[in-house]
């Protein structure tokens, strides 16, 4: 059965987002580049909420940019040709292969879940992330915590009452200083 993916950058400090709406300050360097792009990789189903999708919408013509390096053109094809379902009460409409969910995220999960096929399914988006925590519906967790404290902004995790056992799975350290944690949910 395939597992539900959650992952983001992630300030030391625990914002996604910060209070200005930035975040800029996840934009990866090369070597955490190739890393995301190993990431997506693995995907077979990639579900976003609204302002995740229309943030990668860039990603969708990339490749028509002259001026785009070879992993960024590696990831603009991977990214294009995986297939994404996006959760937005106010669009009508999406581009390319990707389409609105059309049920709710837990029928939306089940069915990923139970299609036969290689990759993971992973979940986007600070609210979108959230419900699916929310739900239990997210077996691993993926952060990359990047050395910088924001002060405030959209949370990681929300600040809700719950309790999940976590098992480290592996960790890594980049030049850069970011710390990639990788956890699964203990059932």
């Amino acid at each position: 059965m395939r597992r539900l993916t959650c992952s983001m950058g992630v300030s030391l400090d625990g914002y996604i987002v910060g209070p200005d709406g930035r975040f800029d300050w996840t934009a990866p360097d090369e070597e955490l580049f190739r890393f995301a792009t190993d990431e997506v990789r693995q995907l077979g189903v990639h579900l976003l909420g609204r302002r995740l999708y229309e943030t990668m919408s860039y990603w969708e013509t990339a490749d028509q940019d002259p001026s785009l390096s070879e992993p960024m053109r590696e990831f603009a094809a991977l990214w294009t040709s995986l297939p994404k379902v996006v959760f937005s009460t106010t669009l009508a409409s999406v581009e390319g292969s990707n389409r609105l969910a059309t049920g709710g995220l837990v029928a939306e999960v089940e069915r990923w879940r139970a299609e036969p096929g290689p990759g993971d399914i992973a979940i986007g988006g600070a609210t979108l992330a959230a419900e699916a925590a929310d739900l239990g519906l997210v077996d691993e967790y993926r952060l990359r915590v990047h050395p910088v404290l924001v002060g405030g902004g959209t949370p990681f995790f929300p600040h809700r009452e719950r309790h999940a056992d976590l098992e480290l799975v592996d960790s890594r350290t980049f030049r850069s200083g970011v710390v990639s944690l990788h956890y699964r949910v203990a059932r």
